[in-house]
């Protein structure tokens, strides 16, 4: 896709993952949370979600301050409807509830997740 971030981006957002990123990736990884593969900053056309499960169709979001502003919201109301017109489910999380309140967040990916039927 010529819209695509070249994959230097990808890799260097990878390596330098903010501590609330780190933190949910640790529950999120090697199938950890139900047995879901997740992805990590992966290139969904013009953009790179911070997590994936392609097998439910559901992107998760870890946001910081910059996302409560007006350049950001708009920013992520774009991004949120182009995955939503591309058949994924956009669900977002502060990164202060990351880290302060992980397990709340786990349920609620899980609520999310509960009663999906997996694509093949």
């Amino acid at each position: 896709m010529k819209d695509e971030l070249p994959l230097s981006i990808v890799r260097m957002l990878r390596r330098n993952q903010t501590e609330a990123e780190n933190k949910l990736w640790y529950y999120l990884r090697d199938r950890r949370l139900n047995g879901i593969k997740f992805r990590r900053q992966q290139r969904i056309g013009k953009y790179v979600v911070d997590f994936v499960t392609y097998e439910h169709k559901l992107v998760i979001e870890v946001d910081g301050g910059q996302h409560n502003e007006v350049p950001g919201i708009n920013s992520d109301t774009e991004r949120t409807a182009w995955l939503v017109e591309h058949g994924l489910r956009v669900i977002r999380f502060w990164n202060n509830d990351v880290l302060k309140d992980t397990d709340l967040v786990l349920t609620s990916i899980l609520n999310e997740l509960s009663g999906d039927v997996p694509s093949s």
